[in-house]
């Protein structure tokens, strides 16, 4: 491993799009001969405010839930052998800063959104708005497979729905289709 070059940062939160950003970080982290930082934040503060007081998880639940996902999603990546130049954080604070701060001297930050190339009438979450708009290198977003509309094909995929993307399977600009998995 090329220890002069920048690492790549992944944010991960445990949904799927996120562990499809982190298979993505991975294979992208390898080809380039790159560490990679998995970073999974966690903000004690936040607390919706209409949920009930009797089911707020305190900050040591909260830190330890936050930890515990972490430690599924890598092992559910790499297996129960963490790789070399692989480092995982919990890092408590607000996902946006936390992940714009870890961008600082990042070569590439990979993040994952289940909003499928974001289409019409649809937004993309704050976290990856906040990142694409202020972080300090460059943005890859990788979005989960969408599930399947009633004709067979994938709603939302430029190959089958294309709404002006190229029928090639080319991506918007700034955004990596994730990995189709077998079925």
């Amino acid at each position: 491993m090329n220890v002069s070059q920048a690492p790549i940062v992944v944010g991960v939160s445990g949904s799927e799009a996120s562990a499809a950003a982190l298979r993505w970080a991975a294979d992208e982290a390898r080809r380039r001969h790159a560490a990679l930082r998995v970073v999974r934040s966690w903000d004690a503060e936040f607390t919706a405010p209409y949920a009930s007081a009797d089911g707020r998880l305190t900050p040591g639940q909260q830190r330890a839930a936050a930890s515990e996902e972490l430690t599924a999603l890598i092992r559910a990546s790499f297996g129960s052998v963490f790789p070399a130049g692989v480092t995982a954080e919990l890092a408590e604070g607000v996902a946006e800063r936390t992940l714009v701060d870890r961008s600082a001297g990042a070569d590439l930050l990979v993040l994952g959104s289940a909003s499928s190339a974001a289409p019409i009438g649809r937004s993309i979450g704050p976290v990856v708005r906040a990142c694409l708009s202020r972080a300090q290198c460059p943005v890859v977003v990788v979005w989960a497979a969408p599930a399947r509309s009633p004709r067979g094909d994938r709603a939302g995929d430029p190959d089958s729905s294309h709404r002006g993307f190229p029928r090639s399977g080319a991506a918007r600009p700034g955004l990596v289709p994730a990995p189709r998995q077998a079925r």
